[in-house]
């Protein structure tokens, strides 16, 4: 299904008809802000989801290489784990473009999500917030956190960078996302790494990492959890140090039931 933004009574239909094929995801088309270009996310609304109840948004994105079906359609545990929180705690599932295939969270991207996050709260009765990513994904759900803590009310961040001053891999991509190379657009770099903005990390978050991850080295995440343990009480670490460049369901699924216990749970207290 595709469905094209075109005003306010096009969101009426939209919400009806996300509840008529609850479960089953959507690909909505907008036309940026940022550029005027076409962008698109998909949604899935969780099983007997009502137009007008309230509910939470899980937003996932994706990896280097991939597009918004990732975390919608792939096997990959940290992609299960992703759906099935959302599924168990009746959550909206939004997996944008976010500029696709070699996003990083540039400009564009990022301007992507915020008009997403204001469309969804335009859309539906939105409550909380959380971002989620893996690889290039956990690095944008990191930095959009940090440039946005008020849209943000959680962050699961797997197996990203807190520190693309310092990353080393995909420079050519990312300089383009970025609008130049590190010698260029240094304040580019510094701006979107979330470890030198650790301060504005206040909500909940969840870090994993793997000690032999030689795609995204787990150091800056690590040097990044060791900040919020002295400064947010609502952090968690998972750090396998014989791990790789990939979170297990069992670590991926502590991370999301960690961090959404204390977004969602009213019973929760800090």
């Amino acid at each position: 299904m595709t469905l094209h933004d075109c005003g306010v009574a096009l969101m009426v239909l939209s919400v009806s008809g996300l509840t008529a094929v609850a479960g089953e995801p959507l690909d909505v088309a907008f036309v940026s802000r940022h550029d005027g270009g076409e962008q698109r996310y998909v949604v899935v609304t969780p099983d007997g989801f009502q137009p007008g109840a309230r509910a939470s948004i899980l937003i996932a994105l994706h990896g280097h290489g991939s597009d918004r079906w990732q975390f919608v359609r792939d096997a990959r545990d940290e992609c299960r784990a992703a759906r099935d929180a959302a599924a168990r705690r009746g959550m909206i599932y939004i997996s944008p473009d976010y500029r696709a295939k070699t996003s990083w969270m540039g400009p564009a991207a990022e301007a992507d999500v915020v008009q997403i996050v204001e469309d969804l709260k335009r859309r539906f009765r939105v409550d909380k917030v959380v971002v989620c990513g893996g690889s290039m994904g956990g690095t944008a759900a990191l930095t959009f956190a940090a440039l946005h803590p008020d849209l943000v009310d959680g962050v699961v961040a797997m197996n990203g960078t807190a520190n693309l001053v310092e990353f080393a891999g995909f420079p050519d991509a990312i300089a383009v996302s970025f609008g130049g190379s590190k010698r260029d657009r240094l304040d580019e770099y510094r701006k979107r790494s979330a470890e030198l903005a650790a301060d504005r990390l206040t909500m909940p978050i969840a870090l994993t990492t793997g000690g032999r991850d030689a795609i995204v080295p787990a150091d800056s995440v690590l040097r990044l959890a060791r900040k919020l343990r002295e400064s947010n009480p609502a952090s968690l670490s998972i750090h396998r140090p014989e791990g790789g460049h990939a979170t297990d369901y069992a670590d991926a699924t502590e991370a999301f039931e960690f961090v959404l216990s204390r977004v969602l749970d009213a019973e929760y207290r800090p």
